[in-house]
């Protein structure tokens, strides 16, 4: 089984992203909006899930208009980030042969580019050289749609995505230095201004190793925080890493787990998120 975790650009209509997000029927686990980001995060998993994910991307592109969008969050289309990820009973390849059925489909039936990433590069390396001299996409159009952008179609492993406030008097600049301080090959990070509150955003990589725990106590080593989210779902194995009474400190709990949600969707399986 694989999980896809959907990254859509839109976070404030909270009507519209639930009718995008109700297009993946029984496959949707959770679904995470963030209003200054401008952005909402859609996870699905279950069979055929790149079935899912099409719905959801043809839906995103039908209703979503990239002209005009701003938020903090760098974004390269409306359907931005469509990474799959394998799970108990999966592996890398399978997620590797999906995102490329599905980035194939995509730029053909929606016209819309996508840049693939993974094993043979990073998404923050798309993010750089997208639609420049050295990275064209490597489906659909050569040109960004007119009103879509471009997709950002992955194959990883399992990540955490995690958001740390700093506590006053901290400015965006402190956010900035403690993202670039905290960043390493384990742990991608912003410093972010979102809305007047700064934030340290990271993408926990290899969260067995370096999971939320860890990080926010850096950061809170090298400025005060005073709170933290987890943006989608993570690890039961994760989760268990963490002393229990932190857990409330720390934004997480039992049930935002992707054990939990496949349980709860009848997906379980004995499936669970892979290290």
């Amino acid at each position: 089984m694989l999980e896809c975790v959907v990254n859509i650009s839109e976070g404030r209509d909270v009507d519209l992203v639930r009718r995008i997000a109700l297009t993946a029927g029984d496959h949707l686990l959770d679904v995470h909006s963030d209003p200054h980001h401008h952005r909402s995060v859609l996870t699905l998993a279950g069979p055929e899930v790149d079935e899912a994910a099409y719905v959801v991307a043809a839906a995103a592109v039908a209703w979503l208009d990239l002209r005009g969008h701003e938020g903090v969050h760098p974004r390269l289309g409306v359907v931005d980030v469509v990474p799959f990820v394998p799970l108990e009973g999966s592996g890398l390849d399978d997620a590797v042969a999906t995102r490329d059925r599905l980035a194939r489909d995509v730029g053909a039936d929606l016209e819309l580019p996508c840049f693939l990433y993974g094993p043979e590069r990073s998404l923050p390396e798309v993010r750089r050289s997208a639609f420049g001299p050295d990275l064209a996409p490597d489906h659909g159009p050569r040109e960004p749609h007119p009103t879509a952008g471009a997709a950002c179609v992955g194959a990883r492993p399992v990540l955490v995505a995690y958001n740390i406030w700093l506590a006053p008097p901290a400015t965006a600049a402190d956010a900035l230095r403690v993202a670039r301080a905290v960043r390493s090959p384990l742990v991608r990070t912003l410093g972010l201004d979102v809305g007047g509150r700064p934030q340290v955003s990271c993408n926990l990589i290899a969260p067995h190793v370096s999971g939320p725990a860890t990080v926010f106590d850096e950061v809170n080593r090298l400025a005060p925080a005073e709170g933290a989210e987890l943006v989608g779902l993570l690890p039961r194995a994760v989760l268990d890493g963490v002393p229990a009474h932190r857990w409330d400190e720390l934004g997480i709990g039992t049930t935002e787990t992707i054990e939990a949600r496949l349980e709860q969707a009848g997906l379980d399986g004995g499936s669970s998120a892979r290290p």
